[in-house]
């Protein structure tokens, strides 16, 4: 079994936040070694807990509407290689919203995903996954500007979830130029 084959393997089986959660895990990753695009998250929702596919909500069909794409090709492994910093559902906050993902989760998968698969470009969704990966950097600042991880192009968006109205009501030129330049590479990518 090769290293990528051996990862999934490994990543598939792992519990190890089962007494946390109080329920069976379900990690959630999708795409093969050689996709052209890596998307990291912060972690599935309850929908995609129990569908296990990834982005098969509200936030997933809107993703796909600023890329500019179907399902078919959202779904193709070798275009997205579709990962979070927790691969579970983390469960509910006492407050009512998702809790916070386990560092332990991101630090022993996470890592390892980013070694060995072969994407051309990163696309981090949403603020928590965009300070694990930028620390200290302004959310906004990286939204609006091309980024580098790990020596590869990366763009960040906010999460495209409907509770996030606010921030796309106060920041109308995201939608209106800045993921239609994200797009852009997206289907040079993809398209090519």
């Amino acid at each position: 079994m090769d290293d990528f084959n051996k990862l999934k393997y490994n990543i598939s089986k792992c519990n190890s936040c089962k007494d946390d959660f109080g329920y069976e895990p379900h990690p959630i990753f999708w795409g093969n070694k050689n996709a052209k695009i890596m998307q990291i998250s912060q972690a599935p929702s309850l929908s995609v807990h129990n569908t296990l596919k990834p982005f098969n909500d509200l936030s997933g069909k809107k993703l796909r509407q600023w890329y500019g794409i179907d399902d078919d090709i959202f779904y193709n492994q070798d275009n997205f290689y579709i990962t979070s910093l927790a691969h579970c559902y983390p469960g509910k906050s006492k407050s009512g919203g998702d809790r916070l993902p386990p560092k332990c989760c991101s630090d022993r998968w996470l890592k390892q995903e980013i070694e060995i698969v072969e994407n051309k470009i990163y696309i981090v969704v949403g603020s928590y996954a965009a300070k694990k990966l930028f620390p200290k950097k302004n959310f906004k600042d990286l939204i609006f500007n091309d980024q580098f991880l790990y020596g590869k192009r990366a763009f960040v968006l906010p999460h495209p979830s409907p509770l996030n109205m606010r921030w796309f009501k106060n920041n109308p030129n995201f939608e209106q130029e800045r993921i239609l330049e994200i797009r852009e590479v997206i289907h040079s990518l993809l398209f090519e």
